[in-house]
C-alpha cells in the first residue's frame, strides 16, 4: 500500500492507497519540529485504528514546503518503514509544462492539485485550494500550468481579525449559514467570510476564464482544502468539491515516478 502525506503549513493530510482506492484518510496538525520517531509514532497509532501496520506500507510519497519535515518523513521511510521515499520536487515527472516565471517558486501542493485535476477531471481546469492560503490555479487544454493567484486563507484571516479587533471573537464558520444581512455579530462575521470568500473566488475564476480565452463551458473547476465545505456551496463557479484531490495527485505522481 502507498502512504501519501500532504504536509501543509497548518495541517497534514495522510492517506493510504491500495492500488487506486483510498483506504484511509486522516487530518492532523502540522508541527514543523517533529522528528522521524514522532512521525512514526503518530502514523503507527493512526494505522492501528484501521487495523493496519507499518508492514502494510510499501512506499511513501510526500508533498511539503516545510523542509525539516521532508527530512523527518524521509528518515521515517528509511529507518522505520524501510520503503522507497518520494517527495514532490521540480525534477519530478508531472505530465505538465510549468509556465511559471521561475518554476521552482511554485508550491508543491499547487502542482500536485494540478496533476490530480488533469488526471481525474480533464483539461482545461481551474483548481481552488482553501488552505493556509487560498490558491487558484489554471491549467490549459495542452497541459500547461499557467500559474494562478494566492490570497490569505479563510482561517488565517479570521484569526487576524479576532486578534486585532477587541470586540470581535473568533467563530465557527461551519456552525450554521447565516443570511447575508446578519443581525448579530457572530453571524455578521460568518456572512462576511462565507459569502465574501465565495464571491472573491468566483470573481477570480471568471477572470481566469477571460484571460485564457477558452469557452466557459470547457473548464473543469474543482475545489479542495479543509475549509472548502463551508465556502464551496456558496460559490457559483465551482463544479466539484473533492476533499481528496491532493492525495489523488500524490498517487498519480507516484505512479509516474516510481522505479
Amino acid at each position: 500500500m502507498l502512504m501519501a502525506a500532504d504536509i501543509g503549513n497548518t495541517q497534514t493530510v495522510l492517506g493510504i492507497f491500495e492500488a487506486e482506492e483510498l483506504k484511509a484518510r486522516w487530518r492532523i496538525a502540522t508541527e514543523s519540529y517533529r522528528t522521524a520517531d514522532e512521525v512514526g509514532a503518530s502514523c503507527a497509532a493512526l494505522l492501528g485504528l484501521r487495523g493496519m501496520s507499518f508492514e502494510n506500507v510499501t512506499a511513501l510519497i510526500v508533498s511539503s514546503d516545510v523542509p525539516p519535515l521532508i527530512r523527518s518523513y524521509r528518515n521515517f521511510a528509511d529507518y522505520l518503514l524501510g520503503v522507497p521515499f518520494y517527495f514532490v520536487s521540480p525534477e519530478m515527472k508531472t505530465g505538465l509544462q510549468n509556465r511559471y516565471d521561475d518554476p521552482s517558486q511554485v508550491g508543491s501542493d499547487r502542482i500536485v492539485n494540478s496533476v490530480a485535476a488533469s488526471r481525474f477531471y480533464g483539461l482545461p481546469a481551474i483548481i481552488v485550494d482553501f488552505g493556509t492560503a487560498t490558491t487558484v490555479e489554471a491549467v490549459d487544454a495542452d497541459a500547461n500550468y499557467k500559474g494562478g493567484a494566492l490570497m490569505p486563507g479563510v482561517y488565517i484571516s479570521l484569526d487576524a481579525l479576532a486578534s486585532r479587533a477587541a470586540k470581535l471573537a473568533n467563530v465557527d464558520l461551519e456552525e450554521r449559514v447565516p443570511k447575508a444581512i446578519a443581525t448579530n455579530t457572530s453571524d455578521s462575521i460568518r456572512s462576511g467570510f462565507i459569502y465574501g470568500y465565495a464571491g472573491a473566488v468566483d470573481s477570480l475564476i471568471r477572470r481566469f476564464k477571460e484571460e485564457m480565452g477558452t469557452q466557459r463551458e470547457g473548464f473543469q473547476v474543482i475545489a479542495t482544502g479543509g475549509p472548502a465545505p463551508a465556502i464551496v456551496p456558496h460559490c457559483r463557479e465551482i463544479q466539484v468539491l473533492d476533499s481528496d484531490l491532493t492525495l489523488k495527485g500524490l498517487l498519480a505522481l507516484y505512479e509516474m515516478n516510481a522505479v
